[in-house]
C-alpha cells in the first residue's frame, strides 16, 4: 500500500511538472506579455530566468492569462502615503 501510494504521488508530480514545463514553452514567447507589459522587449535571458518560476506555478499564470488579469496593484500604507505626497506636491506646484 505504501509503495502504491509513493507511486502515485510521484506521478502525480511527473505530470504537473510536465504540464507545466509545456505551458511554459508556450506562455514565455508571447503570453508573458498579456500579464506583464514591461517584459514586451525584454531579451531571451530573462525568459530564460523566468522558466523554472513559470513551470512551478503556471496555474496561477495559466489563470491570468486566460482571464486577462495583469500584475495586481499592490495597495498598501506606504503606497497610499506616497500618492497622497505626489497629489500634495502637484497641487502645491499648480498654486
Amino acid at each position: 500500500m505504501p509503495l502504491l501510494l509513493a507511486r502515485i504521488l510521484v506521478a502525480a508530480a511527473e505530470t504537473y511538472a510536465l504540464a507545466g514545463i509545456l505551458f511554459a514553452l508556450a506562455f514565455l514567447p508571447h503570453g508573458i506579455v498579456r500579464v506583464d507589459e514591461r517584459l514586451h522587449e525584454s531579451p531571451l535571458a530573462v525568459r530564460v530566468l523566468l522558466f523554472p518560476g513559470v513551470a512551478a506555478l503556471w496555474p496561477l499564470f495559466a489563470w491570468r492569462w486566460m482571464t486577462g488579469r495583469t500584475i495586481p496593484e499592490e495597495r498598501n500604507p506606504h503606497r497610499l502615503a506616497a500618492e497622497r505626497n505626489l497629489h500634495r506636491l502637484a497641487a502645491e506646484r499648480r498654486s
